[in-house]
């Protein structure tokens, strides 16, 4: 939906994780095998991948300032269950937060969210204020007070209905 550009770094696997639920038509791209792919998901591990996309879609609407859009799990309660490594590169001494498991999704996400901290990115993630959208964006305004993941389409939605409710 949103004609903004992806998140940096490893922020993008996170939001294209919550982008793979369209809110309003209901499709969800984790139905199909071409869906699943980009994750590396097998079928029988859609339903914790679901769980993980709904809290991590609760955490982005908080960054925005709005209350989770349903009962999910924590985030953090899911993340406890991937644990990340610290990797020190030997030719540089430069280091980096790692996953144990470089396979499974929560971990590659565990991973994103620990960079994505240490790059000061994590809170610029969000969710579209729209309960229509819910589409994960990453907020480059100025002021990080981004409402929308779109302003021609749920931004010039949410102006008519306030100017509709004027009448």
């Amino acid at each position: 939906m949103s004609e903004r550009s992806p998140a940096p770094g490893a922020l993008a696997l996170v939001e294209s994780l919550v982008n793979t639920l369209d809110v309003e038509s209901g499709a969800d791209a984790l139905d199909t095998a071409d869906g699943r792919a980009p994750f590396g998901l097998a079928e029988d591990e859609v339903p914790a991948a679901r769980e993980l996309r709904e809290s991590l879609r609760a955490t982005l609407l908080a960054h925005a300032g709005h209350p989770p859009h349903r009962a999910v799990t924590p985030l953090g309660e899911l993340l406890t269950a991937a644990p990340l490594l610290v990797r020190v590169d030997a030719g540089d001494g430069s280091a980096a937060l790692a996953p144990a498991d470089e396979g499974p999704l929560l971990s590659r996400v565990a991973a994103a969210v620990a960079e994505a901290l240490v790059a000061g990115t994590w809170s610029r993630l969000k969710a579209c204020e729209a309960a229509d959208c819910y589409w994960a964006y990453y907020d480059r305004s100025p002021a990080g007070r981004g409402r929308w993941c779109s302003m021609r389409v749920c931004g010039s939605r949410a102006k008519m209905r306030r100017y509709r409710a004027k009448d």
